[in-house]
């Protein structure tokens, strides 16, 4: 019937184009009155009945289903249906007496707060393992037997074949079976005498009277088999075909099955991007839309994951159309000191004497080889355990699957499935000194195929290497007796007081072998190449330029050995990123209560300081493309009425450029020969105004009132 119904949708949908009727069927059940069962007086014992067998009935068409039939319409206060789903009925009958009850089982509730709470199954676990759980629908025992302990044993007798019957007809083990009781009516006595758990009330939403919900296992692990989400990879949910905006075009593959939820996720990343710099009342705009926000936030099935995962999936698609893409990854700290009150939140300084607060936060992007990003590839966020901060020298002899360094692992091993989707493009995990581990060359020299690792060295550690001629020399002294093999000039970007300058360099490359740490003795060794790279002309106060950078790239050409520099220099575009995303969304001022649902929050704030990002960068890879790639028609109307101070537009759009300079100086950028191009700040400065323009022009313009000629 599921089925039929299906297809009979699909038809009025013109998805499908079915047939037309040739013969309606009467699926009205036969009257139960047609059947009249005399049922037994008995008052004995159980011994006394003789023996009991619960038979199942094979089709509505036998004599049994009859009687199964007239006996619940007669003393069921239910009645005997109909039943909804898959379903599976038992006749009761005594060796002695004849039939003196009936059961019925059918598909489980489809959601059930008290049920789900109690097995602790996830969203998708539960929509993935309903079917092994069962409902006893109906369970008669005629009145007129009145035999102490038969109603426990006659549901032990249907429960111990129940599993085996129901695996025969639907080809699925159940491994839990619930029912209900109306405590108006009865008190469980009977399903407590079996063994059955009571585990709560149901909301009594359909007739305003909660019923006590009992369950009973079939097996001994059925909690870790219900718990078994099945595990959905990267490249296999399917994309909208046509989003109506970014949102739904980077969110739409999300995991939440309420396509609620899924509106919602929508709203409210349009309101963040729309007004950046605000926090969530302010960004929302009513309140209606405010409460709507905070009750998404507090949804158990949203989280950081399944908001990035959405997204992920749509940076995939971008990474296809490129041959090199560079991956770095980096942690940074989101400091929520100002909201001491805030659940789960832990230390964010190194000292004892500090006493910040927050999460961290230790994210993948990806970029091109122009400096572009794609969006985010991971993100593990964490706080940190209060009762570990200044035990750090503890932390030293654990493993590394116990330390916060395994980000760095975990980071790769996400990239390396992505790699598997992108078999066209090479992309590079570039990783600065924190994550020169040994463990990271080791995963990743596994594949050949897998993505290519360039990190910088640290030099206090001490790196040994095995070279032709050489038992073991330090990595450090060894490429430094190595000639030059040429210069290039590396722009050193603004970090703090440290201002931006170009310096020019000596290059020097080799492939060397890296022995394994001592804590590692039975790991064998590692072939890379290593490219060290010094500053020619030290400048006073200046800390000169010296970087050991490692990687499994080729370096086979001084060509090569310039490329690897490029790829590193590229890694400071995710400090800017993370610039972006607390200066610019000024993640910092959201208040939620718990660090789940920062984190959540937080996941949404990373699209939008993307988003931000890429607009930035994109008008320097592509200036002359229309600026309609990016911005609606209402909004680059606005734009150019807000900056010309003419009421009427242009009637072609203006390039890609001159729109991002003309949010920019909205912003506060001059734009003058010095200047450069636009960074991020004046960005999402210029797209706030933008937006109030924009809907200020919506508003004049739908309403009959077009600027004047």
């Amino acid at each position: 019937m599921s089925c039929r119904k299906a297809l009979v949708e699909l038809d009025r949908q013109g998805i499908i184009k079915l047939p037309a009727v040739k013969r309606v069927e009467n699926f009205a059940r036969t009257s139960p009155l047609t059947l009249e069962v005399n049922t037994p007086v008995v008052n004995c014992t159980l011994k006394e009945l003789g023996e009991i067998k619960v038979k199942p009935i094979a089709s509505r068409y036998t004599k049994e289903s009859k009687i199964w039939r007239a006996l619940l319409e007669k003393h069921h206060h239910l009645g005997a249906g109909p039943l909804c789903g898959a379903q599976l009925r038992y006749i009761v009958e005594s060796a002695r007496y004849g039939y003196i009850g009936a059961l019925a089982f059918t598909s489980a509730t489809w959601a059930l707060k008290s049920r789900d709470h109690y097995i602790g199954w996830s969203e998708r676990a539960r929509r993935a393992n309903l079917d092994k759980v069962i409902l006893n629908a109906r369970f008669l025992l005629v009145p007129t037997v009145k035999v102490a302990n038969l109603a426990s044993h006659v549901l032990s007798l249907a429960l111990s074949r129940l599993p085996g019957d129901w695996e025969e007809r639907y080809s699925i083990r159940p491994v839990l079976v619930e029912t209900f009781v109306d405590p108006a009516l009865f008190f469980g006595t009977s399903y407590r005498a079996a063994n059955w758990r009571h585990i709560g009330q149901t909301s009594g939403r359909r007739d305003g009277n909660p019923k006590d919900v009992y369950i009973y296992p079939l097996c001994r692990n059925w909690r870790k088999v219900l718990c078994r989400a099945p595990e959905i990879k990267l490249g296999q949910m399917p994309r909208p075909e046509n989003p109506v905006n970014w949102a739904e075009e980077e969110f739409g593959t999300a995991r939440l099955y309420d396509p609620r939820l899924k509106r919602r996720l929508y709203i409210i990343a349009q309101d963040f991007f729309d007004k950046c710099e605000r926090n969530i009342p302010q960004a929302c705009g009513s309140k209606a839309r405010t409460m709507a926000a905070y009750r998404f936030f507090q949804n158990k099935e949203v989280s950081m994951e399944v908001i990035l995962d959405a997204h992920t999936e749509a940076t995939i698609e971008r990474i296809k159309a490129h041959r090199v893409v560079l991956a770095p990854q980096d942690t940074t700290v989101l400091d929520y000191s100002t909201h001491p009150m805030t659940e789960g939140l832990g230390p964010i300084s190194s000292t004892e004497h500090e006493h910040s607060i927050g999460l961290i936060l230790h994210d993948t992007l990806a970029f091109t080889e122009d400096g572009t990003p794609l969006g985010v590839l991971d993100a593990q966020c964490w706080a940190r355990d209060p009762e570990q901060k200044g035990k750090k020298y503890k932390r030293k002899k654990l493993p590394l699957e116990q330390k916060e360094s395994s980000k760095w692992l975990r980071s790769f091993t996400k990239l390396a499935e992505i790699q598997k989707l992108c078999p066209h493009t090479m992309l590079v995990s570039i990783g600065d000194r924190e994550s020169d581990i040994y463990e990271l060359f080791l995963e990743a020299t596994k594949d050949p195929a897998g993505p290519k690792l360039l990190v910088r060295a640290e030099k206090t550690r001490y790196r040994k290497i095995t070279d032709a001629g050489l038992e073991q020399a330090h990595l450090w002294d060894y490429m430094a007796t190595r000639e030059v093999d040429g210069e290039l000039k590396i722009h050193i970007p603004r970090r703090g007081p440290r201002k931006a300058r170009d310096a020019w360099v000596e290059v020097r490359y080799a492939e060397v072998v890296l022995s394994p740490p001592k804590r590692k003795p039975n790991c064998a060794p590692v072939k890379v190449w290593a490219v060290y790279v010094t500053e020619r002309d030290e400048v006073e106060g200046i800390e000169p330029v010296e970087w050991m950078l490692l990687t499994t790239a080729p370096v086979e050409t001084f060509k090569d050995a310039q490329k690897r520099v490029e790829w590193y220099s590229a890694r400071w575009g995710i400090e800017m990123y993370h610039r972006t995303l607390k200066s610019g969304c000024r993640i910092k001022d959201r208040q939620l209560g718990t660090a789940d649902r920062l984190e959540a929050c937080v996941g949404i704030d990373m699209v939008v300081a993307w988003r931000i990002y890429h607009l930035t960068m994109l008008g320097r890879e592509t200036p002359d493309v229309p600026c309609t790639v990016f911005f609606s028609d209402i909004e680059w109307k606005a734009l150019c009425v807000y900056v010309s101070k003419n009421p009427i537009p242009p009637e072609k759009p203006p390039s890609l450029m001159e729109a991002i300079r003309m949010v920019a100086k909205i912003g506060g950028f001059l734009g003058r020969k010095s200047d450069g191009n636009p960074g991020t700040q004046t960005m999402w400065r210029g797209l706030q105004t933008l937006e109030t323009a924009a809907e200020m022009y919506e508003i004049l313009t739908q309403r009959g009132m077009p600027p004047p000629p």
